[in-house]
């Protein structure tokens, strides 16, 4: 599988690119801002977009949404507890000081033990709340895309509106934790780790 990282906007929200090398077909998780700079990377690549994944609503993750549709004509999925929110970001981010496009509504609402699938890959979905209430996580083989829930040394926030803490280490305990210790996470925000390291290393457990 193709891996392309991409840290987009001003938070530097991580934007995944992900391949099929056999088929061409792709995915892109979390378009949160620079939609030309995504679209030149999957241009680069060779690539076509078969799916635009939100791991949450927030704006920094979805903030490329309406671009990226508009120029490759894919499907956007995000968890059905985040959907109601996924058009209503704009004031968010200009709480914040910053502007996006609204996103437009998704073409389909995912739920726990969905497959998504793109070429030959198949990437399961893992409901994995307590960042935000539809929060999910996307795992294919020895990889797990986890958005804002859980980071290097870290976990996501729990103080923004649908957030709940117990419920954020819950889902990492019991969704993530059960993976595999050489599994690899792909978080939101800053590097890459694996769960053996989380679950030996991170203070939130």
């Amino acid at each position: 599988m193709i891996i392309k990282e991409l840290p987009v906007g001003p938070i530097m929200a991580n934007c995944f690119i992900l391949g099929c090398e056999e088929t061409f077909e792709s995915v892109v998780i979390d378009p949160g801002d620079e939609a030309d700079k995504i679209l030149l990377s999957l241009a680069e690549l060779k690539l076509k977009v078969k799916y635009i994944l939100n791991t949450h609503c927030h704006f920094d993750h979805v903030g490329g949404n309406r671009r990226m549709k508009e120029v490759t004509g894919a499907e956007i999925l995000i968890h059905s507890l985040d959907a109601p929110m996924l058009t209503h970001m704009g004031e968010a981010a200009s709480g914040f000081g910053l502007r996006i496009e609204e996103s437009p509504p998704p073409d389909r609402e995912l739920a726990e033990g969905d497959v998504v699938s793109f070429g030959r890959i198949d990437l399961k979905v893992i409901h994995t709340p307590g960042h935000s209430p539809g929060g999910v996580s996307f795992f294919a083989g020895d990889s797990v895309f986890v958005g804002d829930t859980l980071f290097a040394g870290s976990i996501g926030r729990t103080d923004f509106p649908g957030g709940n803490y117990d419920t954020l280490i819950a889902s990492v305990r019991e969704k993530l934790f059960v993976l595999g210790d050489d599994v690899n996470v792909y978080c939101g925000h800053g590097p890459q780790t694996t769960i053996g390291q989380e679950k030996r290393f991170n203070p939130f457990f």
